[in-house]
């Protein structure tokens, strides 16, 4: 969670409080109203807060993968991306979010590849599709930073060194400029 309750409430101010103890309280009882207030979050409790608070009512509401598809495909870019982030605060979903997390790799938005690349992806993403993502990170630029257990995940494979190095081999042919970040994954690649 991007910060616990508690230091949420020491930044909120009353109102926001309030309603966010309203929230909380609809989600914990699957009320059907809980939802709009995930979309209503950022006007409630500021843009800055919007994430955390999201992420709070995913957790209280024990949000199933049908439940987070659904708010993923009717939200907002930033919305999308909060759904992404909470994903590994989730327990018990496993893999079944993988579907949101491939239809993120598919955009163009930035903010929405870097939160498919974060921790539940590190933990789900088979290696060809992990593969893939971090690719799609160094081609839109979005900082290799972005990949949750990038050294781990990178140590000792050869096929992704091999990728890496066709990509810039590309890159170089076409004239265009290879991304800085590609050197330093390819030496991650590359065992003790």
């Amino acid at each position: 969670m991007p910060m616990t309750r508690k230091e949420l409430d020491s930044q909120l101010g009353g109102a926001a409080r309030a309603w966010l103890d309203e929230a909380l309280a609809e989600a914990e009882q699957a009320a059907p109203v809980w939802e709009m207030r995930f979309a209503t979050a950022a006007r409630e409790c500021s843009q800055e807060h919007a994430g955390t608070v999201r992420a709070l009512l995913l957790a209280e509401a024990g949000a199933d993968t049908a439940t987070l598809t659904r708010l993923y495909q009717q939200g907002s870019a930033v919305e999308r991306r909060d759904v992404l982030l909470a994903l590994p605060y989730l327990p018990g979903l496993g893999p079944s979010a993988l579907p949101l997390v491939e239809d993120a790799l598919r955009t163009n938005d930035l903010r929405i590849i870097a939160a498919a690349v974060g921790p539940y992806a590190a933990t789900h993403l088979d290696p060809h599709a992990w593969r893939h993502a971090l690719l799609k990170c160094l081609f839109t630029g979005v900082p290799v930073d972005a990949v949750a257990a990038l050294p781990a995940r990178a140590h000792g494979d050869t096929e992704l060194a091999r990728m890496l190095r066709d990509f810039a081999a590309e890159r170089t042919a076409a004239g265009r400029a290879v991304p800085l970040d590609l050197d330093r994954v390819l030496a991650l690649t590359v065992p003790e």
